[in-house]
């Protein structure tokens, strides 16, 4: 391939790079866009996507070998095919994939595949097997993203994985060690525990998911007690070792005392690392922000002309953060004008049950010296919750003490999830606690609880 020139270049395939370019396109700016794997990055091919397809299988299996269930259901012996149900998701994976690839086309985005490497703020020289070329650009927006953290002296192989390795097992392993109690390895960790593994979660810190307050994690906490898992808060991995097939850590306790784990494999998520350091992209001495790369409130790198966005950023490293920073950037490049100011930025945590938090806790707010109200509305008492057997959770608004505007909301609950759309739309627009109370919502579902909530604050629940 010739060397290239184009108005805007875009460095990275992932939710936030693809959709700057698709958007750069459609209005109407020359962009290239360089991947060196398949389109849709982590979220797409070995993360959100993948991941959320087995959180949904190991449901199912579960949900058929419930022999708690009141509902009068029985099933024969319910078996999984783990090589099949591998390849299952591949399938939806590719299909997500040709689809990014059809709306970058339409959009008249030239897609490139190689390894970039950045000569200068204008200028990156793409690899692709024997062959390089050139790629010059008036604008350049870099989206690396992130790779998962390891422990010390420990990389992934063998029986030591990543969320990457862990989604591509095609047997359910006996013993399944978890290291790090955050989402990702309580997402994973849940859902092999339903498919019938001994789990085991391992957390340095005093409790699990601790970005979320305790309210919220508590009724996380209570099921994986219920489905078995075993959890050691407190502790640390002091090392690791790998016998043939197996892993045996050595864990050092809140006392002081250490003890040792065997497992058939160890799921590391510790966290993950912006992808800052590859593509040449140390040399271009941009300002950074610890290990990620530091941007203005319009994406803007200390270098004229280059932007950053997604999880070379920094946290919260989130698909549906990178899409939006993506598609702002799009939006100043065509000269429009925009800056990152979001009232309501959703945190969902896929765990059984799921946990949404959306704006500010009222712990933010009263920092701020902002008086609140708070009200929650349990599961309990929803007629959803209870004819889906899983009333465990709540839904709690946090509004102005003065005026009734919402400042955040957060709730946890199975399939919590699908209503971070309705928390999110209320708090950009800046709605108060009587305009949800006063929306009609829909009987029975548990889009109740947030009508409830919204109505506590006012002093008028009437299902509590």
């Amino acid at each position: 391939m010739k060397d290239l020139t184009c108005r805007v270049l875009v460095v990275g395939g992932g939710p936030g790079g693809y959709v700057c370019a698709i958007r750069a396109g459609q209005l109407g700016l020359d962009t290239v866009l360089v991947e060196r794997a398949a389109l849709g990055g982590t979220c797409l091919n070995v993360g959100c996507i993948p991941s959320k397809a087995l959180i949904h299988t190991a449901e199912q299996f579960h949900a058929a070998t419930d022999t708690a269930s009141e509902t009068g259901l029985s099933f024969g012996k319910a078996t999984v095919d783990m090589g099949r149900n591998v390849a299952w998701r591949r399938s939806i994976v590719d299909r997500l994939n040709r689809g990014v690839a059809g709306l970058l086309k339409k959009a008249k985005v030239r897609v490139v595949t190689g390894e970039a490497r950045f000569l200068d703020g204008k200028t990156v020289e793409v690899t692709d097997g024997s062959s390089s070329y050139r790629i010059n650009a008036d604008d350049v927006v870099i989206a690396t993203g992130s790779d998962p953290v390891s422990l010390p002296d420990v990389p992934f192989d063998g029986p030591v994985l990543s969320s990457t390795e862990a989604l591509s097992l095609t047997e359910v392993p006996d013993r399944l060690v978890v290291v790090g109690g955050g989402y990702i390895g309580l997402e994973l960790g849940t859902a092999f525990a339903k498919f019938g593994a001994k789990v085991t979660v391992v957390e340095a810190g005093d409790r699990l998911l601790p970005q979320y307050d305790s309210a919220l994690t508590k009724p996380v906490a209570d099921r994986l007690k219920s489905l078995s898992v075993t959890v050691h808060t407190g502790t640390t991995v002091v090392s690791v070792s790998k016998t043939g097939g197996a892993v045996t850590l050595q864990l050092r306790t809140p006392d002081g005392t250490e003890r040792t784990l065997e497992a058939e494999k160890a799921l590391v998520t510790i966290g993950r690392r912006p992808n800052a350091g590859s593509a040449g992209l140390s040399e271009l001495g941009l300002d950074m922000a610890g290990p990620a790369i530091a941007i203005d409130d319009r994406c803007r790198t200390s270098m004229r002309g280059v932007y950053a966005i997604g999880d070379v950023t920094g946290e919260p490293m989130l698909a549906h953060r990178a899409m939006a920073q993506g598609a702002m950037v799009a939006d100043l490049l065509a000269g429009k004008k925009r800056k990152w100011d979001v009232r309501a930025f959703p945190a969902i945590c896929f765990t059984d049950p799921e946990i949404v938090q959306v704006g500010q806790t009222a712990e933010e707010a009263k920092q701020q010296g902002i008086e609140v109200k708070v009200s929650e509305f349990p599961l309990a008492a929803n007629g959803r919750a209870m004819t889906r057997e899983r009333t465990d959770g709540f839904v709690r608004v946090v509004a102005e003490k003065a005026t009734g505007v919402l400042l955040g909301i957060q709730a946890v609950g199975t399939e919590i999830s699908e209503l971070s759309a309705a928390f999110s739309i209320a708090l950009e627009m800046g709605a108060r606690a009587e305009d949800v109370a006063a929306t009609i919502h829909a009987h029975p579902t548990q889009g109740e609880g947030f009508q409830e909530a919204a109505l506590g604050v006012m002093g008028h629940a009437l299902h509590i």
